[in-house]
């Protein structure tokens, strides 16, 4: 046997690719071993590991010019994950010395794993996208390290092997070894995965609060809070996940896929079923919210694909970082272009953001004095640019708790209480939007939705008018009224939008009222 073919695969954004791994013994030449394929630095270092793991396996490789293909030629290929193929597409060149394969025992299979010097196979990151395409690909099995073998049996209609050594998975293609396919119960795994540590009624108080954010969370609309230091609206924003829908089937593969390909799936925490929480410093980088980087990788906003990005303290944030916001939050995806092809990244999430009312954190505090100028806090509210603000729905004020509410032994209703609202909700949204593709919930809806869905009586025009003179709102305040304003009234389960869920909506414009300053 002069040529071997090993099926493997290579992740591209969130999805993988298949790759053959083409392995060739050549008599002509000098004894070398050579990779081609368009490989980067840390696959041509593999060579180095890979012969070294296969001499401390006690296996063999032929002594004459080895050449390994990675077809597709034009696709880059990155990372270790192709040490195991490579590693068994060489030693089966030699079957007299290492034990021989069936025919077909390479055909129907695929596989992935970094190989240790002494053959050990180690974990790798997208390996639940490389099972994807490799049950795609119409293959039966594959062969991936032990450490990420249940992440990869969420996948139905494929053997997963978890492997420990090179031994392991050739002694396996040849049938002297016996490993069992990974056996999961998706079911109870994924409904044992559906629970959240904390709850909303740990939170005292805050009853205009928890009822805006219900709102944000029943319409997928955006919110940012504004309150002193103290109040809890970090509190309340990491519990905001607890009363979403819970993740389908489908939602909870596509965000473990990114956060597999992130690297930041590992044995212990192999599948996300909760809705992800994702709150970075205020010091990050454009890269690092947006994602790319020189081999890119998903960033911050498709971290929280399905779920919430947090950011606190918002005004510390750099301004072009917040910028490039935009396109996500628009478009539900980010796209980035590098030399190594464009990647297209997942990003529909909620986002919420909390800010205190000025630098000092006590404007309009009761109990404690502000020290900022009126010159300092416009300078401090003009840090978040006009089009970010444009995609916040609901401004929320936070308020100090007082001391009784702060003693109560309940915070009040539960976040299943809540969670039932909201997915009563949802699910009118879902079946009013079912011929508008694109359109989940009511914060997606453009203009001429808008209009077709937030018709109003004459009491409801003639209050938002007024709003709208006496306040200075804006045009895009008045779309983003009417938008929660709908979202009111899915909640009480009403037809027609009437003039309370209007007057609540416009409660909820304090930049745009001007309150604060």
């Amino acid at each position: 046997m002069s040529l071997a073919c090993v099926f493997s695969g290579a992740v591209h954004g969130v999805n993988a690719v298949p790759v053959e791994v083409e392995v060739n013994a050549s008599e002509t030449g000098k004894i070398d071993i050579k990779v081609v394929g368009l490989p980067d630095a840390a696959v041509r270092e593999s060579i180095d590991r890979v012969v070294t793991a296969i001499k401390n396996s006690g296996l063999r490789w032929p002594n004459k010019q080895i050449t390994i293909n990675l077809a597709p030629a034009d696709l880059r290929k990155e990372g270790p994950s192709f040490d195991l193929p490579i590693a068994i597409g060489m030693v089966s060149l030699d079957q007299e010395r290492n034990g021989a394969l069936s025919d077909s025992a390479l055909k129907k299979c695929a596989m992935a794993g970094e190989l240790a010097l002494d053959g050990r196979v180690r974990p790798v990151k997208g390996i639940l996208p490389l099972t994807l395409q490799a049950k795609q690909q119409g293959l039966r099995a594959i062969f991936v390290p032990k450490e990420n073998a249940v992440e990869a049996s969420i996948v139905e209609g494929i053997y997963v092997y978890g492997i420990e050594s090179l031994r392991d998975a050739y002694g396996l293609l040849g049938g002297s070894a016996h490993i069992r396919p990974e056996r999961l119960d998706r079911e109870a795994f994924f409904r044992a995965k559906q629970h959240y540590p904390i709850d909303f009624n740990e939170v005292k108080g805050q009853a205009h609060a928890k009822r805006a954010l219900e709102v944000a969370m029943a319409g997928g609309h955006n919110v940012l809070m504004l309150g002193s230091p103290g109040t809890g609206k970090s509190m309340l924003a990491k519990r905001l996940a607890t009363i979403l829908p819970p993740m389908t089937e489908e939602e909870a593969i596509e965000t473990t896929k990114i956060h597999s390909v992130a690297g930041l799936v590992d044995g212990k925490n192999s599948f996300l079923a909760t809705r992800p929480f994702r709150s970075p410093h205020h010091t990050i980088s454009d890269v690092g919210l947006l994602g790319g980087s020189s081999l890119p990788s998903p960033g911050e906003v498709s971290l929280a694909h399905n779920g919430i990005l947090f950011l606190d303290e918002l005004p510390e944030f750099r301004r072009s970082t917040l910028e490039v916001l935009r396109q996500p939050l628009e478009d539900g995806q980010v796209t980035i272009s590098r030399a190594a092809g464009k990647f297209t990244f997942p990003s529909r999430f909620s986002l919420v953001a909390a800010m205190n009312p000025c630098p000092c954190g006590y404007l309009g505090d009761p109990s404690r004095e502000c020290r900022c100028s009126p010159n300092q806090i416009e300078k401090y509210r003009q840090r978040i640019s006009g089009p970010l603000l444009d995609r916040i729905d609901l401004h929320v004020d936070v308020p100090s708790v007082d001391y009784r509410e702060l003693r109560a032994e309940s915070g009040g209703e539960s976040s299943a209480q809540i969670r039932e609202r909201v997915e009563e909700a949802r699910q009118i949204q879902l079946a009013r939007f079912v011929s508008h593709p694109g359109t989940l919930c009511n914060a997606d809806m453009g203009s001429r939705l808008v209009s077709e869905f937030c018709r109003l009586d004459a009491a409801s025009e003639r209050t938002l008018e007024q709003a709208m003179e006496m306040l200075h709102f804006s045009a895009r305040a008045h779309d983003r009224i009417l938008k929660v304003a709908r979202t009111l009234a899915d909640l009480e389960g009403e037809r027609d939008l009437r003039e309370v869920h209007v007057l609540e909506a416009i409660q909820y414009r304090t930049l745009d009222r001007n309150l604060w300053v």
